[in-house]
């Protein structure tokens, strides 16, 4: 399998120079770095190119690294049932950089790029419904980016009295919210068995 993983890998080098930035096989997959301007043409050529026919789209997904300046990692997983193969094609993206969709290409994209821009904030270009799908539609930021707190920005709870749902800041009511993450062990009276103590 790596042999005709490293022959895909040169006809792609080869092929679509314009596209590919670099390219890797790893755990018995081939990864493709994409400039971001090629994502469109690449993915439609993987798709009805005969050497190729990579026309089944499994996921789309991103990766945040806040400390680089090409924030984001776009993840594309790609599945060619003729030919038994899988490829992952990545493209970096900076913070407020759009992508263009491939919906046209992969109708399924629709779901998972909304659900990208949900979760990490990335526009995709020519998107025929580009709105929230996870989150609720006054929900505020975008909550895989690792900058989003845990605790959220808003609660929403049912009101008895006002028989409705309310939104209002989350407020941390409890008064157990600092943790030590010591064993129940530790800071015990007595020595335990394995530590020497008599039997």
């Amino acid at each position: 399998m790596t042999a005709e993983l490293q022959e895909l890998q040169q006809y792609l080098d080869n092929k679509r120079v314009d596209c590919v930035l670099a390219s890797d096989i790893t755990h018995g997959e081939l990864s493709v770095d994409v400039a971001p301007a090629q994502i469109y043409g690449l993915v439609e050529f993987l798709k009805v190119d005969p050497r190729c026919k990579f026309s089944s789209l499994v996921d789309i997904t991103a990766v945040d690294y806040p400390e680089r300046v090409k924030r984001f990692d776009i993840v594309y997983h790609f599945l060619s049932m003729y030919q038994n193969k899988r490829i992952r094609l990545r493209v970096s993206l900076r913070d407020l950089d759009m992508l263009a969709s491939i919906v046209d290409i992969h109708p399924s994209a629709n779901w998972f790029e909304r659900e990208v821009f949900d979760m990490f904030g990335i526009m995709f270009t020519g998107h025929p419904d580009m709105r929230r799908i996870l989150t609720d539609y006054g929900f505020r930021g975008h909550p895989l980016r690792k900058d989003f707190p845990t605790s959220g920005y808003t609660e929403v709870r049912y009101d008895d009295v006002e028989k409705r749902v309310v939104y209002e800041p989350v407020k941390l009511v409890q008064e157990y919210r600092k943790f030590d993450f010591m064993s129940p062990w530790e800071g015990a009276d007595y020595i335990l068995p394995e530590e020497g103590g008599d039997n």
